[in-house]
């Protein structure tokens, strides 16, 4: 059952709805993935498959664990994503406050001879974007629109010296995912992204074809999870080579994720218009991360300067063609089935940089990661604009004494415009940060 299919309509409520697409995006920067993960690899373009990057390793490749020094270590570290992004149409401009999210992250692990193991929590990913109540995009409802996304892991890495110069690793990844949206659109534009639905609610929704806005909402007030949540497992596989006493080359495979579909509480979503209010559950179906492969070398050129570089292969096609969703009234009776096409394509990521030690304990790094935009403009929305390509990073690290040393990333990702086909302007650049002390046992 559908309304009146406006494309003009469509498009901006896939534009709105899309934010609610962006629980896949989280929108952190090579799509919904960060540009590196830990300072020690973010410092040099988030180069880490064949590079010791401590307890990073378990999000990265867990294979490089084997490159440590033996010791026992722990790694606590705290990020900040900064995304500055704007949406326009002809005279009318919105601008995000959506402009800071927090991701801490910690490690602990060691080697008993040939094994090294750890635990490890990460944030993969997260970001979400806020336009007030009297923008464009919240078409005269009187309330804001918004959404935010968080990914993360608890991650059990293991690693294997087979030899003196080869190590194998793989980890077993909870995985969890929590989503906060609050859209507006009008009633023909979101029921152009109806795909089915059953009971009272149905019946009544083409009534709301006519209606100025129309809203989904499903928020809570914790700025750590979102009122949608999901958990699941995934697995990840690396090695690690020395083929040199120079060169070290490092391979990645991480499978897509098992996660359970997002839900909210029974009552804890609502769909509203002029005179209408609904309570119910809403559920995102079958959300996953990407799988994803990286390949990589490390050249330790001199005693003091390390060249890195990989390349990955990320595939959003598998997981981003559209977004599901379903709305399960608890006061009317029956539900509603909605689907925004997303049609992304698989990302090609190069990562590089330098490392170079200058003595008194200090080490300065620098890199950058060069991707494409894996959104196409048609499907790219105002409330989740996951479009960053490039990101330029620079780094350093200060050890203080042989047990304790803090490090330190910077990446900015320069400002990427898109022309959607409804006329609707996106914007969007990023400075992002991330800050790690270690100490080694």
């Amino acid at each position: 059952m559908k309304f009146p299919n406006r494309p003009l309509g469509v498009r901006l409520a896939a534009l709105v709805l899309a934010g609610c697409a962006a629980s896949g995006p989280a929108l952190a920067t090579n799509g919904m993935l960060l540009e590196g993960y830990g300072p020690i690899a973010t410092g040099m373009g988030g180069a880490a498959t064949a590079v010791d990057n401590g307890l990073a390793a378990a999000t990265n490749n867990p294979a490089t664990l084997a490159l440590g020094d033996g010791r026992t270590r722990l790694d606590l570290a705290v990020g900040m994503l900064g995304p500055r992004v704007s949406s326009s149409a002809g005279p009318m401009k919105a601008d995000s406050t959506g402009t800071s999210y927090v991701m801490p992250a910690l490690g602990w692990g060691g080697q008993s001879g040939a094994l090294s193991y750890g635990i490890a929590m990460f944030a993969q990913g997260g970001m979400g974007t806020e336009y007030g109540a009297d923008s464009f995009l919240a078409l005269g409802s009187g309330n804001p629109v918004r959404s935010e996304l968080g990914v993360g892991r608890v991650i059990v890495p293991l690693a294997w010296k087979l030899s003196e110069n080869l190590a194998v690793g793989a980890s077993l990844d909870l995985v969890w995912a929590s989503l906060d949206l609050r859209m507006a659109a009008t009633g023909a534009q979101l029921g152009g992204l109806v795909t089915g639905g059953a009971g009272p609610l149905a019946m009544a929704l083409p009534a709301l074809a006519g209606a100025p806005w129309a809203r989904v909402d499903f928020s809570d007030s914790n700025d750590f999870s979102g009122s949608s949540k999901s958990t699941g497992t995934a697995l990840k596989l690396g090695l690690v080579w020395k083929a040199t006493p120079s060169l070290t080359l490092g391979l990645s495979h991480h499978f897509k994720s098992r996660l359970d579909d997002l839900e909210t509480g029974e009552r804890s979503a609502t769909l509203s218009a002029p005179g209408f209010a609904d309570a119910g559950r809403m559920s995102v179906l079958d959300f996953q991360m990407p799988e994803q492969t990286s390949v990589g070398l490390a050249w330790q050129a001199t005693s003091s300067t390390l060249l890195a570089l990989d390349l990955k292969r990320i595939g959003w096609a598998g997981v981003m063609d559209s977004f599901r969703m379903r709305f399960d009234s608890a006061d009317m009776g029956g539900s509603v089935s909605f689907s925004l096409p997303q049609r992304w394509e698989d990302q090609t990521v190069v990562q590089f940089g330098v490392s170079q030690a200058i003595g008194g304990g200090w080490t300065l790094r620098a890199g950058a990661n060069l991707a494409d935009n894996p959104v196409p403009a048609a499907t790219v929305n105002p409330l989740f604009p996951a479009i960053v390509k490039n990101h330029y990073t620079v780094g350093a690290g200060l050890a203080f004494d042989n047990s304790h040393s803090v490090d330190a990333a910077a990446s900015f990702a320069p400002r990427v415009s898109v022309d959607t086909p409804s006329g609707v302007v996106v914007s969007h650049r990023q400075l992002n940060l991330q800050l790690m002390y270690s100490r080694r046992f």
